[in-house]
């Protein structure tokens, strides 16, 4: 799970299997314990049924958000993740023949958390860091 505003992954999850409670409800939790809901949250995703299912919708209950979802067969209206994975794939799987779930998860927790969010630099950031941007967002003075 990206946030917009700094292109942070703050909630991800691997799993063999399509489980909500395994995927996007485990990476759900993950992102609010890196990031708390201060406002009115839009939370976009695809159609996938990760997100569409009962398990998921009950996470979002009772909390200050808004659920989107992109049109059926359009991949322009996720265009930010669809470009995270594209990255991802480019970085990392593509050159990686990982022997192990165990491994195969070390190495995204190394490329998400050590390299991606706070080395890489991104266009969309003026070449800054999601760290550097996040640290920029979440502590500058709100324009009066």
């Amino acid at each position: 799970m990206l946030d917009l505003a700094d292109r942070k992954v703050i909630g991800w999850a691997l799993s063999d299997s399509l489980k909500a409670v395994d995927t996007s409800v485990a990476a759900w939790r993950m992102a609010l314990k890196n990031r708390a809901i201060q406002v009115q949250l839009l939370f976009h995703s695809d159609r996938g049924v990760q997100y569409a299912c009962t398990e998921f919708q009950t996470q979002l209950k009772g909390l200050p958000v808004m659920q989107s979802m992109s049109r059926k067969g359009n991949c322009w209206d996720n265009a930010v993740a669809e470009s995270f994975f594209k990255t991802f794939k480019s970085e990392l799987v593509n050159h990686v023949e990982f022997k192990t779930r165990a491994e195969a998860r070390l190495a995204t927790f190394e490329y998400i958390e050590v390299w991606y969010n706070r080395r890489r630099r991104h266009s969309s950031l003026h070449y800054q860091t999601p760290a550097q941007q996040e640290s920029y967002f979440y502590t500058a003075p709100m324009a009066a």
